[in-house]
C-alpha cells in the first residue's frame, strides 16, 4: 500500500561538504528537501523505495551505498556494499540518512530508454506493504544565460508545468511529461517524474505541497510531498 511520495532534485551541491563555503546559499532547498523527507517517513512506511535518473536503468538492494568522492568528498551514502549508486540514488541515500531513516530501502534507476524494469511495480500494490517513495529528479537546466545549458525560453514553461503537477498531486500529468523535449532542456528527471506519475496515476489524488520551486544556477530545482495516509 502506497501512503506518501516526496520529489527532490539531486545537486551534489545539496550536501555541505560537497558545497563548502557556498552551502548557504542552497539552505532553503536543503530544508525543503529535509521537510519532504520528514513528511515522508511520518507515514510510518515499512520501506522505501528511492527512485531517480541514470543513464543506464538498474535496480539496487537494501545494502546498496553511493559515493561523493567525484564531487571531491570521501563521502558515503546509504549501505556498505560498494559505491555503486548513481548520483540521483546517492543523494536519496544520503537524504535518508540525514533524517536517520534505518528501516528498509530498495533503489532503482530509470533512463526512460525502451525495455527497462518496472521499478515501482513489484511494491506499490502490495496491500500488506506500506511503501514510500522519494523519487530524485532535476528540472531544466537552461532557465537563464549562465545557466549549465545557456538559455532556452521554453524552460521555464517545462518547469512550471512540472511545479503545477506536484503542486496538484497530479500523477497523470508527470506520466505525460516529454521525455524528448526534456532531453533537449537538459533536464534530468524527467524519466524518473514520468515513472513515478505511470505508477501512481491509479492511487487517487494525494493531499500535494509543492515546498520549494526555484532556479538559482538556472537549474530547475522543485520539492514536493504526497501523502495518501
Amino acid at each position: 500500500m502506497l501512503v506518501a511520495a516526496a520529489c527532490c532534485p539531486h545537486p551534489p551541491l545539496l550536501v555541505p561538504q560537497v558545497a563548502q563555503g557556498s552551502a548557504a546559499g542552497l539552505d532553503a532547498l536543503r530544508a525543503a528537501c529535509d521537510a519532504a523527507v520528514a513528511d515522508l517517513l511520518a507515514c510510518h512506511p515499512d520501506s522505501v523505495l528511492v527512485l531517480g535518473s541514470a543513464p543506464r536503468a538498474g535496480r539496487w538492494p537494501q545494502g546498496a551505498a553511493g559515493s561523493l568522492r567525484p564531487y571531491g568528498v570521501d563521502l558515503q551514502a546509504g549501505g556498505t556494499g560498494g559505491d555503486g549508486l548513481p548520483l540521483s540514488l546517492t543523494v536519496g541515500a544520503w537524504l535518508l540518512d540525514r533524517a536517520g531513516w534505518v528501516g528498509r530501502r530498495a533503489y532503482v534507476a530509470t533512463s526512460g530508454g525502451a525495455g527497462e524494469p518496472e521499478p515501482v511495480a513489484e511494491n506499490v500494490d502490495d496491500p500488506g506493504e506500506r511503501l514510500a517513495v522519494l523519487c530524485m529528479a532535476d528540472g531544466s537546466a537552461m532557465r537563464f544565460a549562465g545557466a549549465p545549458g545557456h538559455l532556452d525560453e521554453r524552460a521555464e514553461t517545462f518547469d512550471g508545468g512540472v511545479a503545477a503537477a506536484l503542486r496538484d498531486g497530479d500523477a497523470a500529468a508527470l506520466a505525460a511529461l516529454d521525455l524528448d523535449l526534456g532531453a533537449q532542456l537538459w533536464a534530468g528527471g524527467v524519466s524518473a517524474w514520468r515513472e513515478l506519475g505511470r505508477r501512481l496515476s491509479t492511487h487517487g489524488r494525494p493531499c500535494a505541497r509543492l515546498l520549494h520551486d526555484a532556479a538559482p544556477y538556472g537549474v530547475g530545482y522543485l520539492v514536493a510531498s504526497w501523502r495518501w495516509d
